[in-house]
């Protein structure tokens, strides 16, 4: 059930000034450390940031897709790794088991993710299978009343801190492609699972990836996510269409960060007598930034209120991932821009916004991913449509 509007502008402008008076001003520490201080994480838990998605009945805040949104654009504005602490459990690392788990897996699990007290993470990429979701070779040989896991997982974000990890494995080594992959719920102390050394990344700094590899690690039979097997692709893809959505909120609001460092710098920099910000190239880059986050805001609101209503948003979630992914580079470039040499300098924090907005055009399906679900999606509304 949605919130009322004062509880829910009160919860936007607590975010807001947390992230205004605890997280920016913490970028620079967590960049340096590559962690994000204990006290920060505790008060995240708090302020119930882990648990956004996650139906009050398992102590979570229950937001709707545009509240949630909302929520995000206000996060994003921070760099992102203080995002990426709470997104697998809001996200890709609870919203398996919340859309499609069992009861005893929903009541196991939900309340220790709500609460930040569990980390969950998402392992479906592999060294070999990324945007091809599909052809997962992680096997789940059942056993009994188990199942017994062998492969490797790698880029997993949140890796090195979860303690709960939903992994996509094939179920059925008969049946090629999507069909027989199933999804589990795997606990970190479980035998035979472990975890490599986290990356070093170009961005993105205090959120931590790393390989997560399964060797002869026996799960329970009910650590199948739902009870039966062969739906673990459909949970995924569930899943990531409501991610896409989160992760276009978050390109929004760090662009709109971008903005506010961009045109601050531009007012005060001064060059032959006045401030940049009077020169007319200078202001082409200032408006085709406003004008694009703006589209990117409508963009990633229209299509969570479209979820919210109980539509079919696979179509605009990769719409909305896509454009916010490819906008927010496009921003952070011409902050850089405007910044002039004290972009490419550290302590201005351009350069460090622009390598942090890299990844998104990456993770959560590329660019090009999204490219080819779009037009598959437009084919196949205009074969229906002509029947053709």
């Amino acid at each position: 059930m949605p919130l009322d509007l004062e509880t829910r502008d009160q919860l936007v402008a607590t975010c807001r000034r947390f992230v205004d008076e605890r997280l920016i001003p913490a970028e620079a520490q967590v960049a340096d450390a590559d962690a994000i201080p204990a006290e920060i994480v505790a008060e995240m838990r708090a302020l119930g940031l882990f648990g956004l998605s996650i139906a009050p009945e398992y102590g979570g805040l229950g937001l709707t897709t545009e509240e949630e949104a909302l929520l995000v654009f206000e996060l994003g504005r921070a760099a992102p790794a203080f995002r990426s602490k709470v997104a697998t459990n809001v996200g890709i690392g609870a919203q398996g088991i919340a859309l499609d788990g069992t009861a005893a897996q929903k009541a196991r699990y939900l309340p220790r993710l709500a609460s930040g007290e569990l980390i969950g993470a998402f392992a479906l990429t592999e060294p070999d299978v990324g945007s091809d979701a599909g052809s997962v070779r992680t096997s789940a040989r059942r056993d009994g009343d188990a199942y017994v896991l062998n492969g490797t997982k790698r880029y997993i974000t949140n890796g090195p801190d979860a303690g709960l990890f939903t992994v996509m494995a094939r179920t059925d080594p008969d049946r090629s492609g999507a069909a027989g992959v199933s999804a589990f719920a795997v606990e970190r102390d479980t035998p035979g699972l472990s975890t490599g050394t986290p990356e070093r990344k170009m961005g993105q700094q205090g959120a931590p990836v790393c390989d997560v590899i399964f060797d002869e690690c026996r799960v329970p039979a009910d650590a199948l996510i739902g009870g039966v097997e062969g739906r673990g692709f459909k949970t995924a893809m569930k899943v990531l269409d409501k991610g896409r959505l989160h992760i276009a909120a978050a390109c929004v609001g760090l662009a709109e960060r971008l903005i506010d460092d961009m045109v601050g710098y531009a007012i005060e920099r001064r060059q032959f007598g006045r401030p940049i910000a009077d020169f007319q190239l200078v202001q082409a880059m200032l408006a085709d930034s406003r004008a694009e986050a703006f589209a990117a805001r409508a963009m990633v609101l229209e299509a969570a209120r479209r979820r919210d209503a109980g539509g079919d948003v696979g179509l605009d979630a990769a719409c909305a991932k896509m454009f916010a992914s490819e906008m927010v580079g496009r921003v952070a470039d011409r902050n850089v821009q405007v910044h002039g040499g004290a972009g490419y300098i550290r302590a201005y924090r351009a350069e460090q916004l622009f390598r942090d907005a890299r990844l998104f055009r990456i993770y959560e399906g590329t660019t090009q991913i999204q490219q080819i679900i779009i037009a598959k999606a437009m084919a196949a509304e205009a074969r229906q449509r002509t029947g053709l």
